[in-house]
């Protein structure tokens, strides 16, 4: 959002001291909860949508699902008790033809309105039936008063202000308006969608605030209007410039030079060390971070990646390209259960080898025991410690880095801007006035205009390929009316010798949300498993992990669930990502319409890691009207249709939006308020064209821009 400039004295909400304001009134309240205390926050505020009230539909020329303005005299209205309490009114109009207005909610104002006899205008959606027309909840109008000449919009607003309060409070804000284009001419004139005209900054607003009587309706209420797209080019503009800076200014940073030892040292010795091959998009990621870490300025390189296709394996050569240089490296991942598989991994691959140096790999988490952390703290501190793995407990004031050379952040959306800005600030006292190497890494591939725009000031590698030997597990998607065709299959599976997730969302029973918690589940799955045997002739055994559980019990049941202890594990999402059971072959997830694609996908992951032939069950319930939402269905029917994380990706930004993906990457900064990705993405093209030409011609209004539309809000650009 804009920086707020100085209000002035016909504001809604004028500046001054208390005493010389006028009392305030609940709607001017209601303005400052939604943060309309200036005219730049009050003409950005933008319709909704718009209402066609320039004309009255006579009833008999109407069509179902219309959304008109009828008027006609009432000729009854009461109040019934059921099947709900309602009121109920029946108008009929000059053409003789009726329509039934219900209320669910009403006042005494709404009853004196439609007293018996009165005329009255009505506005809402139409619906037929076989007992004529009806509107419920439409907005009453006076019968009397002149017809707009134009569309009117309507505006998000809050309890306590009304629609009219509004319109006129952002009517005041736009005659005030002052606003001069910051957008040079030549970019103005290259501008894509908007007919030929080029179209300023005030011009784009007045029509959206105050649309002509010519306009197109529809391009409007889509966002395809000349208008919106000017809009929408201001703040992708503003975004391309801040992270074109960005960029400029962490080139001017100095960062320490990670080089391995000429005979290829430590990330060579690991890499003959792996029992496999590294995969060639996995060889291609290994050495556009090598060429970055033997920069002298700071590496800032995002790693994605599909699930399963060997993230963990490229840190681990860039943490040991970092040590082989005599550095440091920090891995941080955001739970215990992840970090600890990390920690896992890299203590097998990289201990053997650092064991000659005396040097080692350290693990920092909250719940250590306090004698076992001050021992990590001390190692971290002396350099004994080459590579740290842990939690947020990295980043904690007691943790003091000798010489941090490279952070490596994994699943970054899910870490804030002050939690990477704190990893990156523990360079150490032997690293003064250097900046840490920022490797972040993804399993949630990133769709391409997210990437030209979220994160166009950062350098991205993408793990396009999965190491041979995955099988694709097999997707099926079943009503939870079937629930005991799939503990049978589970059955089967645990006698095989197998091992299965069941997937719940909750851990406690709740009212509001009829979903089963995973305690039930786990209760229920324990006595239809009763006397079943696995392969080996053991009793099966059924454990259960969720975030509410102790550290220690979290570890005692992944740890048995790893060794094979556990036939049937049923958690909540903890399971997301890291955890890797080859045996796993069978994912459960129950009321998989609760759950993200992006999630689901995840999950999905968790199961065929290995050579065995592997199947995901997705249990939906289908409501009470015995139907999914849209938005649930595209989820599942994504999720049978492909596999493929980057069309999954593109299909969830395309459900969702762009605000999950970045997490709280976005701490700092709106999400883009009148751009589309997608509908856009031309636009992402235009303001990356323009953007460096601006800064290298027009710096001044380059950062007035800036400025206007970000303000000072450009942390999240650090991080």
């Amino acid at each position: 959002m804009p920086r707020p400039a100085a209000a002035s004295p016909e504001s809604p909400c004028p500046a001054g001291p208390p005493a010389a304001r006028a009392p305030v009134s609940a709607a001017q309240r209601a303005l400052q909860r939604l943060g309309l205390t200036d005219d730049t926050a009050l003409v950005l505020h933008l319709p909704l949508r718009y209402e066609d009230l320039t004309r009255v539909t006579p009833l008999g020329q109407a069509r179902d699902g219309d959304e008109a303005l009828v008027e006609g005299v009432v000729l009854s209205c009461e109040v019934l008790a059921r099947p709900r309490r309602q009121l109920v009114a029946v108008v009929q109009g000059d053409d003789g033809a009726r329509v039934t207005l219900r209320f669910f909610t009403f006042y005494p104002t709404h009853r004196q309105r439609l007293a018996l006899g009165a005329r009255v205008r009505a506005h809402g959606e139409l619906r037929g039936g076989w007992a004529g027309w009806s509107m419920v909840h439409p907005r009453l109008l006076a019968p009397d008063a002149p017809l707009p000449t134009g569309l009117t919009p309507v505006y998000p607003t809050t309890a306590g202000l009304p629609q009219a309060y509004l319109r006129a409070a952002i009517q005041r804000a736009l005659a005030r308006l002052a606003w001069d284009d910051t957008v040079p001419a030549a970019a103005l004139a290259e501008l894509p969608g908007v007919h030929g005209r080029a179209w300023t900054l005030p011009q784009a607003l007045r029509v959206l605030h105050q649309p002509p009587p010519d306009v197109e309706r529809d391009a409007l209420q889509q966002r395809t209007h000349p208008a919106w797209r000017r809009l929408a080019a201001e703040e992708l503009l503003a975004q391309q410039l801040a992270q074109w800076q960005a960029r400029q200014q962490r080139a001017a940073l100095r960062a320490p030079v990670l080089r391995a030892a000429p005979d290829g040292g430590l990330p060579a010795r690991l890499q003959a060390a792996l029992p496999f091959a590294l995969t060639g998009a996995q060889r291609r990621v290994v050495a556009e971070i090598a060429a970055d870490l033997a920069r002298a300025h700071p590496m800032h390189r995002l790693l994605q990646g599909d699930v399963g296709s060997g993230k963990t394996v490229v840190a681990a050569l860039a943490a040991a390209t970092a040590i082989d240089a005599g550095w440091q490296c920090a891995l941080m991942a955001p739970t215990e259960i992840l970090a600890e598989q990390h920690f896992g991994k890299l203590v097998q691959w990289l201990e053997p080898l650092l064991q000659p140096s005396g040097r080692s790999v350290a693990w920092l988490t909250g719940a250590q025991p306090r004698a076992q952390r001050q021992a990590m703290l001390q190692a971290i501190a002396q350099g004994q410690a080459a590579l740290v793995v842990g939690t947020h407990a990295v980043i904690q004031q007691q943790v003091v880095f000798q010489r941090l050379g490279l952070a490596i952040v994994d699943e970054q959306h899910r870490f804030g801007v002050e939690q990477r800005l704190a990893l990156r600030g523990k360079a150490g006292a032997q690293a003064v006035g250097l900046e840490p190497h920022l490797l972040m890494m993804s399993a949630t591939p990133i769709p391409r205009t997210l990437a030209m725009t979220a994160f166009g000031d950062v350098d991205v590698s993408t793990l396009d390929e999965l190491p041979p030997g995955r099988t694709p597990v097999v997707t099926k998607l079943l009503a939870d009316t079937r629930r005991a065709q799939v503990i049978e299959r589970i059955r089967a599976q645990v006698a095989q010798g197998r091992q299965v997730y069941w997937v719940c969302p909750l851990v406690e029973e709740s009212e509001a949300l009829d979903l089963r918690a995973a305690t039930a589940t786990h209760a229920e799955l324990t006595a239809a498993l009763h006397g079943a045997l696995d392969a080996q002739g053991r009793p099966v055994r059924v454990g259960l992990l969720h975030a509410r559980l102790p550290t220690a019990e979290k570890k005692a049941v992944m740890a048995a669930f790893a060794r094979g202890e556990l036939a049937v594990l049923v958690a909540t999402t903890v399971i997301e990502v890291g955890v890797d059971v080859p045996n796993a072959t069978l994912m459960v997830v129950e009321h998989a319409e609760r759950f993200g694609l992006s999630q689901l996908h995840q999950l999905r992951g968790r199961v065929g890691r290995g050579s065995l032939a592997a199947a995901c069950v997705l249990l939906y319930s289908p409501g009470e009207a015995g139907r999914l939402g849209e938005a649930a269905r595209e989820r599942l029917r994504a999720m049978v249709e492909t596999h493929d994380g980057f069309e999954i990706a593109r299909r969830d930004l395309a459900i969702r939006g762009p605000g999950e993906f970045l997490g709280a990457r976005q701490s700092g900064l709106p999400m883009l308020r009148f751009a589309d990705l997608q509908r856009d993405a031309d636009l992402i093209e235009w303001a990356q064209r323009w953007a460096p030409w601006m800064w290298a011609h027009a710096p001044t209004q380059a950062q007035r821009h800036v400025q206007r539309w970000l303000g000072a809000k450009l942390d999240y650009l650090k991080a």
